[in-house]
């Protein structure tokens, strides 16, 4: 019998190879998806490409991660319940935020030639200042042990902000807008809140108590979801754009991964009720809500097809 070999060794900050290699992979198919994702959209299309905007896709899926890691955290707590909870990264989520952030002003001021104090003065330069501001008072909150839970004020700007920034448009702003928001807390919550439940059950070595609360309230989210979607959709895109512009190939696979999720939630709800184990399904639900994560975040980089259809 051949005796077992050695253990394999650990990699950075005492992981497994293996698992450093996968994190590895995963980070590097990020970044080529965001850097190459408005070109492959945009081919045969004939739109104007955006000026950097890999680097702009980038720096928005960290606020948009940053938004939802914090939003998640701050509905995930009360979730939890009882019991011991999972290191806080609020106050990290809160730093990346305001950093991505400040890297779009700094790259609004390049790309315009304009200075800094110009851009400030601009419509999107005011809300990605907004958005950073609330960035700084959400980590001073998350850094705090008695007022972290107010860190909700300060994120429901930076939301508001996102919102305005994403509607420059003249026609019904109010309504698209509104509709923003609550996708953008939707989305937040489904994917924030379940990264907080799954770190709360690997931490207390089960919890299904804690995956069904969140279960019942995703049901919710994922309705908030569809149908602020397809109205957004519907005001944005013709009919004849979904396969000849760059926005709709996005939506396309943003819908199909949309999809996707939802068939795991509810494999993994149908898991809980039976008394299965129904973490496998949701991590890999959670996976496929950071590329979903991506997907929006290269949404805001490529021309909105209102100005380019008839």
């Amino acid at each position: 019998m051949t005796p077992p070999g050695p253990p394999e060794p650990p990699g950075p900050f005492g992981t497994p190879i293996r698992r450093t290699a996968a994190a590895a992979l995963a980070v590097l198919a990020v970044l080529v998806t965001a850097l190459l994702g408005d070109s492959l959209a945009q081919f045969g299309t004939g739109e104007l490409e955006i000026p950097a905007a890999g680097s702009i896709t980038v720096l928005r899926l960290l606020v948009v991660t940053a938004l939802a890691v914090q939003i998640g955290e701050l509905a995930g707590v009360r979730i939890a319940g009882d019991g011991p909870l999972p290191r806080r990264w609020s106050l990290t989520a809160a730093v990346t935020g305001c950093a991505a952030s400040a890297g779009l002003l700094v790259l609004l001021s390049a790309l315009s030639g304009l200075r800094l104090g110009t851009v400030y003065g601009l419509r999107e330069g005011r809300l990605i200042l907004i958005t950073a501001n609330a960035f700084v008072l959400a980590a001073l909150c998350a850094a705090t042990t008695r007022h972290r839970e107010l860190a909700a004020l300060p994120l429901a700007v930076a939301v508001g902000a996102e919102a305005l920034r994403a509607h420059p448009e003249s026609y019904s702003p109010v309504f698209g807008v509104s509709l923003t928001v609550i996708h953008l807390t939707a989305a937040s919550l489904w994917f924030g809140t379940l990264l907080y439940v799954l770190r709360v059950m690997r931490l207390r070595g089960g919890g299904r108590d804690v995956l069904l609360r969140y279960a019942r309230m995703a049901g919710w989210l994922f309705a908030a979801l569809a149908v602020t979607g397809t109205c957004s959709t519907l005001r944005r895109l013709p009919l004849d754009g979904v396969l000849t512009t760059a926005y709709g190939r996005v939506l396309l696979v943003k819908l199909a991964l949309f999809g996707v999720a939802a068939l795991l939630a509810l494999t993994a709800r149908r898991r809980l009720l039976r008394g299965a184990d129904a973490q496998p399904p949701a991590r890999v639900e959670l996976g496929v809500l950071a590329v979903v994560l991506l997907v929006s975040a290269l949404l805001t980089v490529v021309p909105d097809p209102h100005w380019l259809l008839p």
